[in-house]
């Protein structure tokens, strides 16, 4: 059961009408790396998911999610303004001025649709971990794109706001794998000496990358740096 809370996880304000930016901010909108395909991603796998603690993170962060979805298409409200402009959005998706009246589409910068493509499941909690761990680093990294490009200071606020989320996002999916002890596809890692070769195979030059007994893969804590 999920609740809606009318107050939004963090307040969003822009400086001014922005639409050209809020084509831009459609990408994490709607986009493969954006707030619905994270939210999407985590509750599907959620399901299949045995262990409660980490069933409920992904359920958490699936939730929280939603929210920073609802922050995003808040934003998006405010940099369209309350005039149909589309001959100052110039650039990506303009089809909030000529089809939806400016309702944030679940589309991304370029209008195209949100799909279920996007996310990814596997019924593997180590292979699903990994790949939130790769969103949760891309959406960051989209954010940082989109931080570099405005100088609105409350548009500013919002995404450092949302990219730092990301990023304990990301560290509490590094520490739920780092609980995975031999279980689905870690539990015969490395069973053959196939799994501990390297071919060196960039010639001329010397093997800059040497691996010396691989272990499964582990992530350290930040304490641990």
């Amino acid at each position: 059961m999920f609740k809606h809370d009318k107050a939004l996880l963090h307040e969003v304000k822009v400086d001014c009408p922005n639409p050209n930016y809020a084509a831009m901010l459609q990408e994490q909108l709607g986009g493969p790396q954006g707030e619905l395909k994270a939210a999407m991603q985590y509750l599907s796998q959620s399901f299949r998911i045995k262990d409660k603690e980490i069933k409920d993170l992904f359920l958490d962060i699936a939730s929280e999610e939603l929210s920073h979805m609802e922050m995003v298409a808040t934003t998006i409200n405010l940099l369209n303004g309350h005039n149909l402009d589309a001959n100052n959005a110039t650039i990506g998706n303009i089809e909030a001025h000529v089809l939806t009246g400016l309702a944030p589409m679940l589309s991304n910068a370029s209008g195209q649709l949100w799909t279920a493509a996007y996310v990814n499941e596997s019924g593997d909690l180590a292979a699903d971990l990994l790949s939130n761990i790769a969103a949760e680093q891309r959406a960051k990294v989209v954010y940082e794109y989109l931080y570099r490009q405005i100088n609105d200071q409350g548009v500013r606020e919002t995404i450092d706001f949302l990219l730092n989320r990301e990023e304990a996002h990301n560290t509490m999916f590094r520490e739920a794998f780092n609980r995975l002890q031999d279980t689905g596809s870690l539990k015969d890692w490395g069973v053959t000496q196939d799994s501990k070769l390297y071919f060196n195979l960039s010639t001329p030059g010397d093997q800059y990358f040497n691996a010396n007994n691989p272990q499964p893969p582990k992530f350290n804590s930040p304490n641990q740096n």
